[in-house]
């Protein structure tokens, strides 16, 4: 069966998430981290995807990306894929794929939604045991945006501007953010609209995705619906 297209318009942020195959390291040290963002960097640019915010774990990457057009996404993943995974194999002397099939995307709604979705990218090290804070973690977007270390390749979303008047204020106002609790029913919700590609936001903003596409912007329930009884 052919795939569906991703759900992808331009102007709509984008939760994206690429793991290693078979969960195995994609980076091995801070000069593959480097790499990638590099990468990262030049290709968002290239293909026309604002990147916002994004993590490089030992083993996957989660990024925030609004791209300028439809396909942007897809070929500025490519484009990194590309360079970087070519460039790990010769540097460890290894052949074939790096990362576990196609990346995994869901459609970010506005408000609540899309600033969850930062900080639900920058609390992965804390999540996963690696830091005590956020601050802690070097490689993701976290630095800059709570704490105006500088970094060309992020362009703020519309929505993060708007937290303050200048970038003090801003930077300010994303820090304490940090101090709610992001809770395991985001996380949990997020994480099963990104595995299956849907729309994660208000019933008004999957409705409107649907009606666009045609299709079900919804996620599917976990396992089969119970019978009723008789």
């Amino acid at each position: 069966m052919a795939r569906l297209p991703r759900l992808d318009f331009p102007g709509i942020a984008q939760h994206i998430v690429q793991r290693g195959n078979d969960r195995q390291a994609c980076f091995a040290d801070d000069a593959d981290h480097l790499h990638y963002r590099q990468e990262l960097g030049q290709a968002a640019l290239k293909h026309g995807c604002d990147l916002h915010a994004y993590v490089l774990m030992t083993n996957h990457v989660h990024l925030l990306v609004t791209p300028h057009e439809i396909g942007a996404v897809s070929r500025m993943m490519q484009a990194i894929g590309r360079r970087y995974v070519g460039c790990f194999n010769a540097r460890y002397r290894r052949t074939g794929t790096l990362w576990e099939g196609r990346f995994k995307s869901a459609l970010v709604d506005s408000a609540d939604y899309l600033l969850t979705c930062y900080r639900y990218i920058e609390l992965n090290p804390v999540r996963a045991g690696m830091v005590a804070k956020p601050a802690d973690y070097r490689w993701s977007s976290h630095a800059h945006n709570a704490l105006g270390a500088h970094e060309s390749r992020i362009t703020p979303h519309p929505l993060y501007l708007g937290l303050g008047a200048n970038a003090i204020e801003r930077q300010l106002a994303y820090r304490e953010l940090f101090n709610a609790e992001l809770g395991s029913n985001k996380i949990d919700d997020l994480r099963a609209h990104t595995q299956q590609q849907k729309a994660w936001g208000s019933d008004r903003f999957r409705q409107q995705i649907e009606a666009l596409t045609q299709r079900s912007a919804s996620v599917r329930p976990r396992g089969r619906p119970k019978s009723s009884d008789k």
